[in-house]
């Protein structure tokens, strides 16, 4: 037994933002922290989410005891739908976040058979040869928990996404005692969050917004759009003791906002005064400085409420010159065309809109621990072996420096999807390698709407390039042609008509040089016709248009 080391295996989120998933493997017991997608880059063209590769858990499935979660937002349990249809184990996580992910499996049609086990900061539980307490921390979510993993050779900790915030507007703060108690007794790795390692200081807690956003609410003369991420309860909140107390109704739009809210009050995160939120039917029954809506939308995403209001588009959410639009968030790289340009519409429509350019003062504050936070959690927790998580390379290297230069740690080891490192009371080594990757959906979430790479590079093909049809009826009985060949040319950026004369000329001349057991194999018709048409375009236009020549049968 003496040779039993403990193995971490990341299958997502060390080298992007998202995805993430990390596996905690002794002896044929196999844990998972966590279960997330990532929102897809634009080369991934039509792709909606994407998910880790999970096909070292379905390899191993009859050891894998469970996944267990940090906290409800996206990058951390989006994959669960994805994971869930392969693997049917057990899921544990806070109240909270169990109330998203019941939402997020009834979509998919696997609630039914989920089993989701309730755990709670402070109390321990065990799963096979892992006793894991769950600790609270703070984050732009509520109810989220670290992880303290003791297993047979130390005390794994795995911080989840955090700040240090020692007072959250709902009143539990984050448990720095029981950090310290695990640094006293002894932690052999520290795995810790790296968003915001290039940020000096430390993240201002959630209240620091409220002066500024009192100070909107005050000066806004008409309506007051008010749009922050639906997980941000905190924020919600905020915006709805604030509208109390200048006087406005509370209109709520927008399904993911709907959802959040109904929890967070089934919760007792959300306790707004009796008559405070109305129905969006009823805007129209409250004068215009009485009403405060708060909408979906702050990534500008195309059909979120905000956008649709932006272009006049909206049922309830209608806006006028002189409202007021707050974006109570960050813009998320990647996300800034979208967002100008829903801003622009706004404009147009002479709405003030204030959003995080740097001038607006503090109107968001991030859910993610700065240096010092990150500086103050290793000097508490005094690990021997450093693992950075959550980021891309470059947020990996640089927090594994941070750590190091700190003189506390024996060891930071830079880590990316899919290796493997073991460890023991002595060591930790990277091994070997298992299989990682990304696996592209569309719109589903379930097995079934994977997208294969060449559908994707079918997709690039089809946007650089265009499309040609060729259409060839040919006669059963005889194998002759019935009428001259049709071409049908999509997205080719060039002049067609004479290009179609010819295009058909040349698949004449190749089915006049075929033998009529040529013509009768459909298969090999087919691909004579290809490779002609494909020479010629090539030739004349030097594009590869995707060419898929049509056999009709009459």
């Amino acid at each position: 037994m003496a040779q039993d080391k403990l193995k971490l295996i990341p299958l997502g989120g060390l080298g992007e933002f998202g995805m993430n998933c990390m596996v905690l493997r002794w002896q044929d017991d196999i844990i998972v922290i966590d279960a997330g997608l990532m929102f897809p880059e634009e080369e991934l063209l039509g792709v909606d989410i994407v998910v880790p590769d999970i096909s070292y858990l379905t390899e191993n499935r009859d050891k894998v005891r469970g996944i267990v979660l940090t906290h409800g937002h996206e990058d951390h349990i989006g994959g669960l739908p994805w994971i869930l249809s392969e693997l049917n184990v057990p899921v544990f996580g806070t109240e909270f976040t169990l109330a998203y992910v019941e939402g997020k499996l009834e979509e998919h049609n696997l609630l039914d058979d989920a089993d989701l086990q309730e755990i709670v900061p402070g109390h321990r539980f065990t799963l096979g040869p892992f006793s894991i307490m769950p600790i609270r921390v703070t984050h732009s979510l509520v109810d989220c928990v670290a992880l303290a993993i003791h297993t047979p050779v130390g005390v794994v900790l795995h911080t989840g996404d955090f700040k240090i915030d020692l007072s959250p507007p709902d009143g539990r703060p984050f448990d720095l005692h029981a950090f310290a108690e695990l640094g006293k007794q002894g932690v052999l790795a520290l795995l810790q969050d790296s968003t915001n390692v290039d940020r000096r200081g430390y993240t201002p807690s959630e209240k620091a917004v409220r002066p500024r956003l009192s100070e909107i609410f005050a000066q806004s003369q008409q309506k007051l759009f008010f749009s922050c991420f639906s997980s941000s309860i905190h924020r919600i909140r905020l915006a709805t003791e604030l509208a109390a107390e200048h006087g406005r109704k509370v209109a709520i739009i927008g399904r993911s906002m709907d959802n959040s809210t109904e929890i967070a009050q089934d919760l007792g995160y959300l306790e707004p005064a009796p008559g405070l939120i109305i129905n969006p039917g009823q805007i129209k029954d409250y004068a215009a400085d009485k009403l405060c809506i708060l909408i979906t939308g702050t990534q500008g995403e195309p059909m979120s409420a905000l956008s649709r209001a932006a272009v006049d588009n909206h049922k309830h959410a209608k806006i006028d010159a002189g409202d007021t639009v707050l974006l109570s968030s960050r813009v998320i790289p990647g996300n800034e065309k979208s967002i100008y340009r829903m801003i622009d519409h706004l404009e147009r429509r002479d709405a003030n809109v204030i959003y995080d350019d740097g001038a607006s003062g503090l109107i968001h504050v991030s859910g993610h621990g700065s240096q010092e936070e990150l500086r103050l959690m290793i000097n508490l927790v005094r690990p021997k072996f450093f693992i950075p998580v959550h980021g891309d390379y470059r947020h990996l290297k640089r927090h594994a420096e941070l750590a190091s230069s700190m003189g506390l740690v024996e060891k930071a080891v830079l880590l990316e999807d899919g290796d493997v490192l073991e460890l023991d009371r002595e060591s930790a080594t990277k091994t070997g390698k298992v299989t990682v990757g990304r696996v592209c959906i569309d719109s589903g979430g379930a097995a079934s709407d994977v997208v294969e790479e060449i559908v994707i590079r079918d997709r690039r093909h089809l946007s650089e390039d265009g499309i040609v049809l060729p259409i060839i009826a040919i006669n059963k009985m005889t194998g002759r042609l019935e009428n001259p060949p049709e071409i049908v040319m999509r997205g080719m950026a060039v002049p067609e008509d004479g290009l179609i004369a010819e295009a058909r000329q040349i698949v004449q001349r190749t089915l006049d040089g075929s033998s009529s057991e040529e013509r009768a194999d459909y298969g090999v018709i087919k691909e004579k016709i290809r490779t002609d048409l494909k020479r010629f375009i090539q030739k004349s236009t030097s594009r590869r248009p995707l060419i898929m020549p049509v056999v009709l049968e009459i």
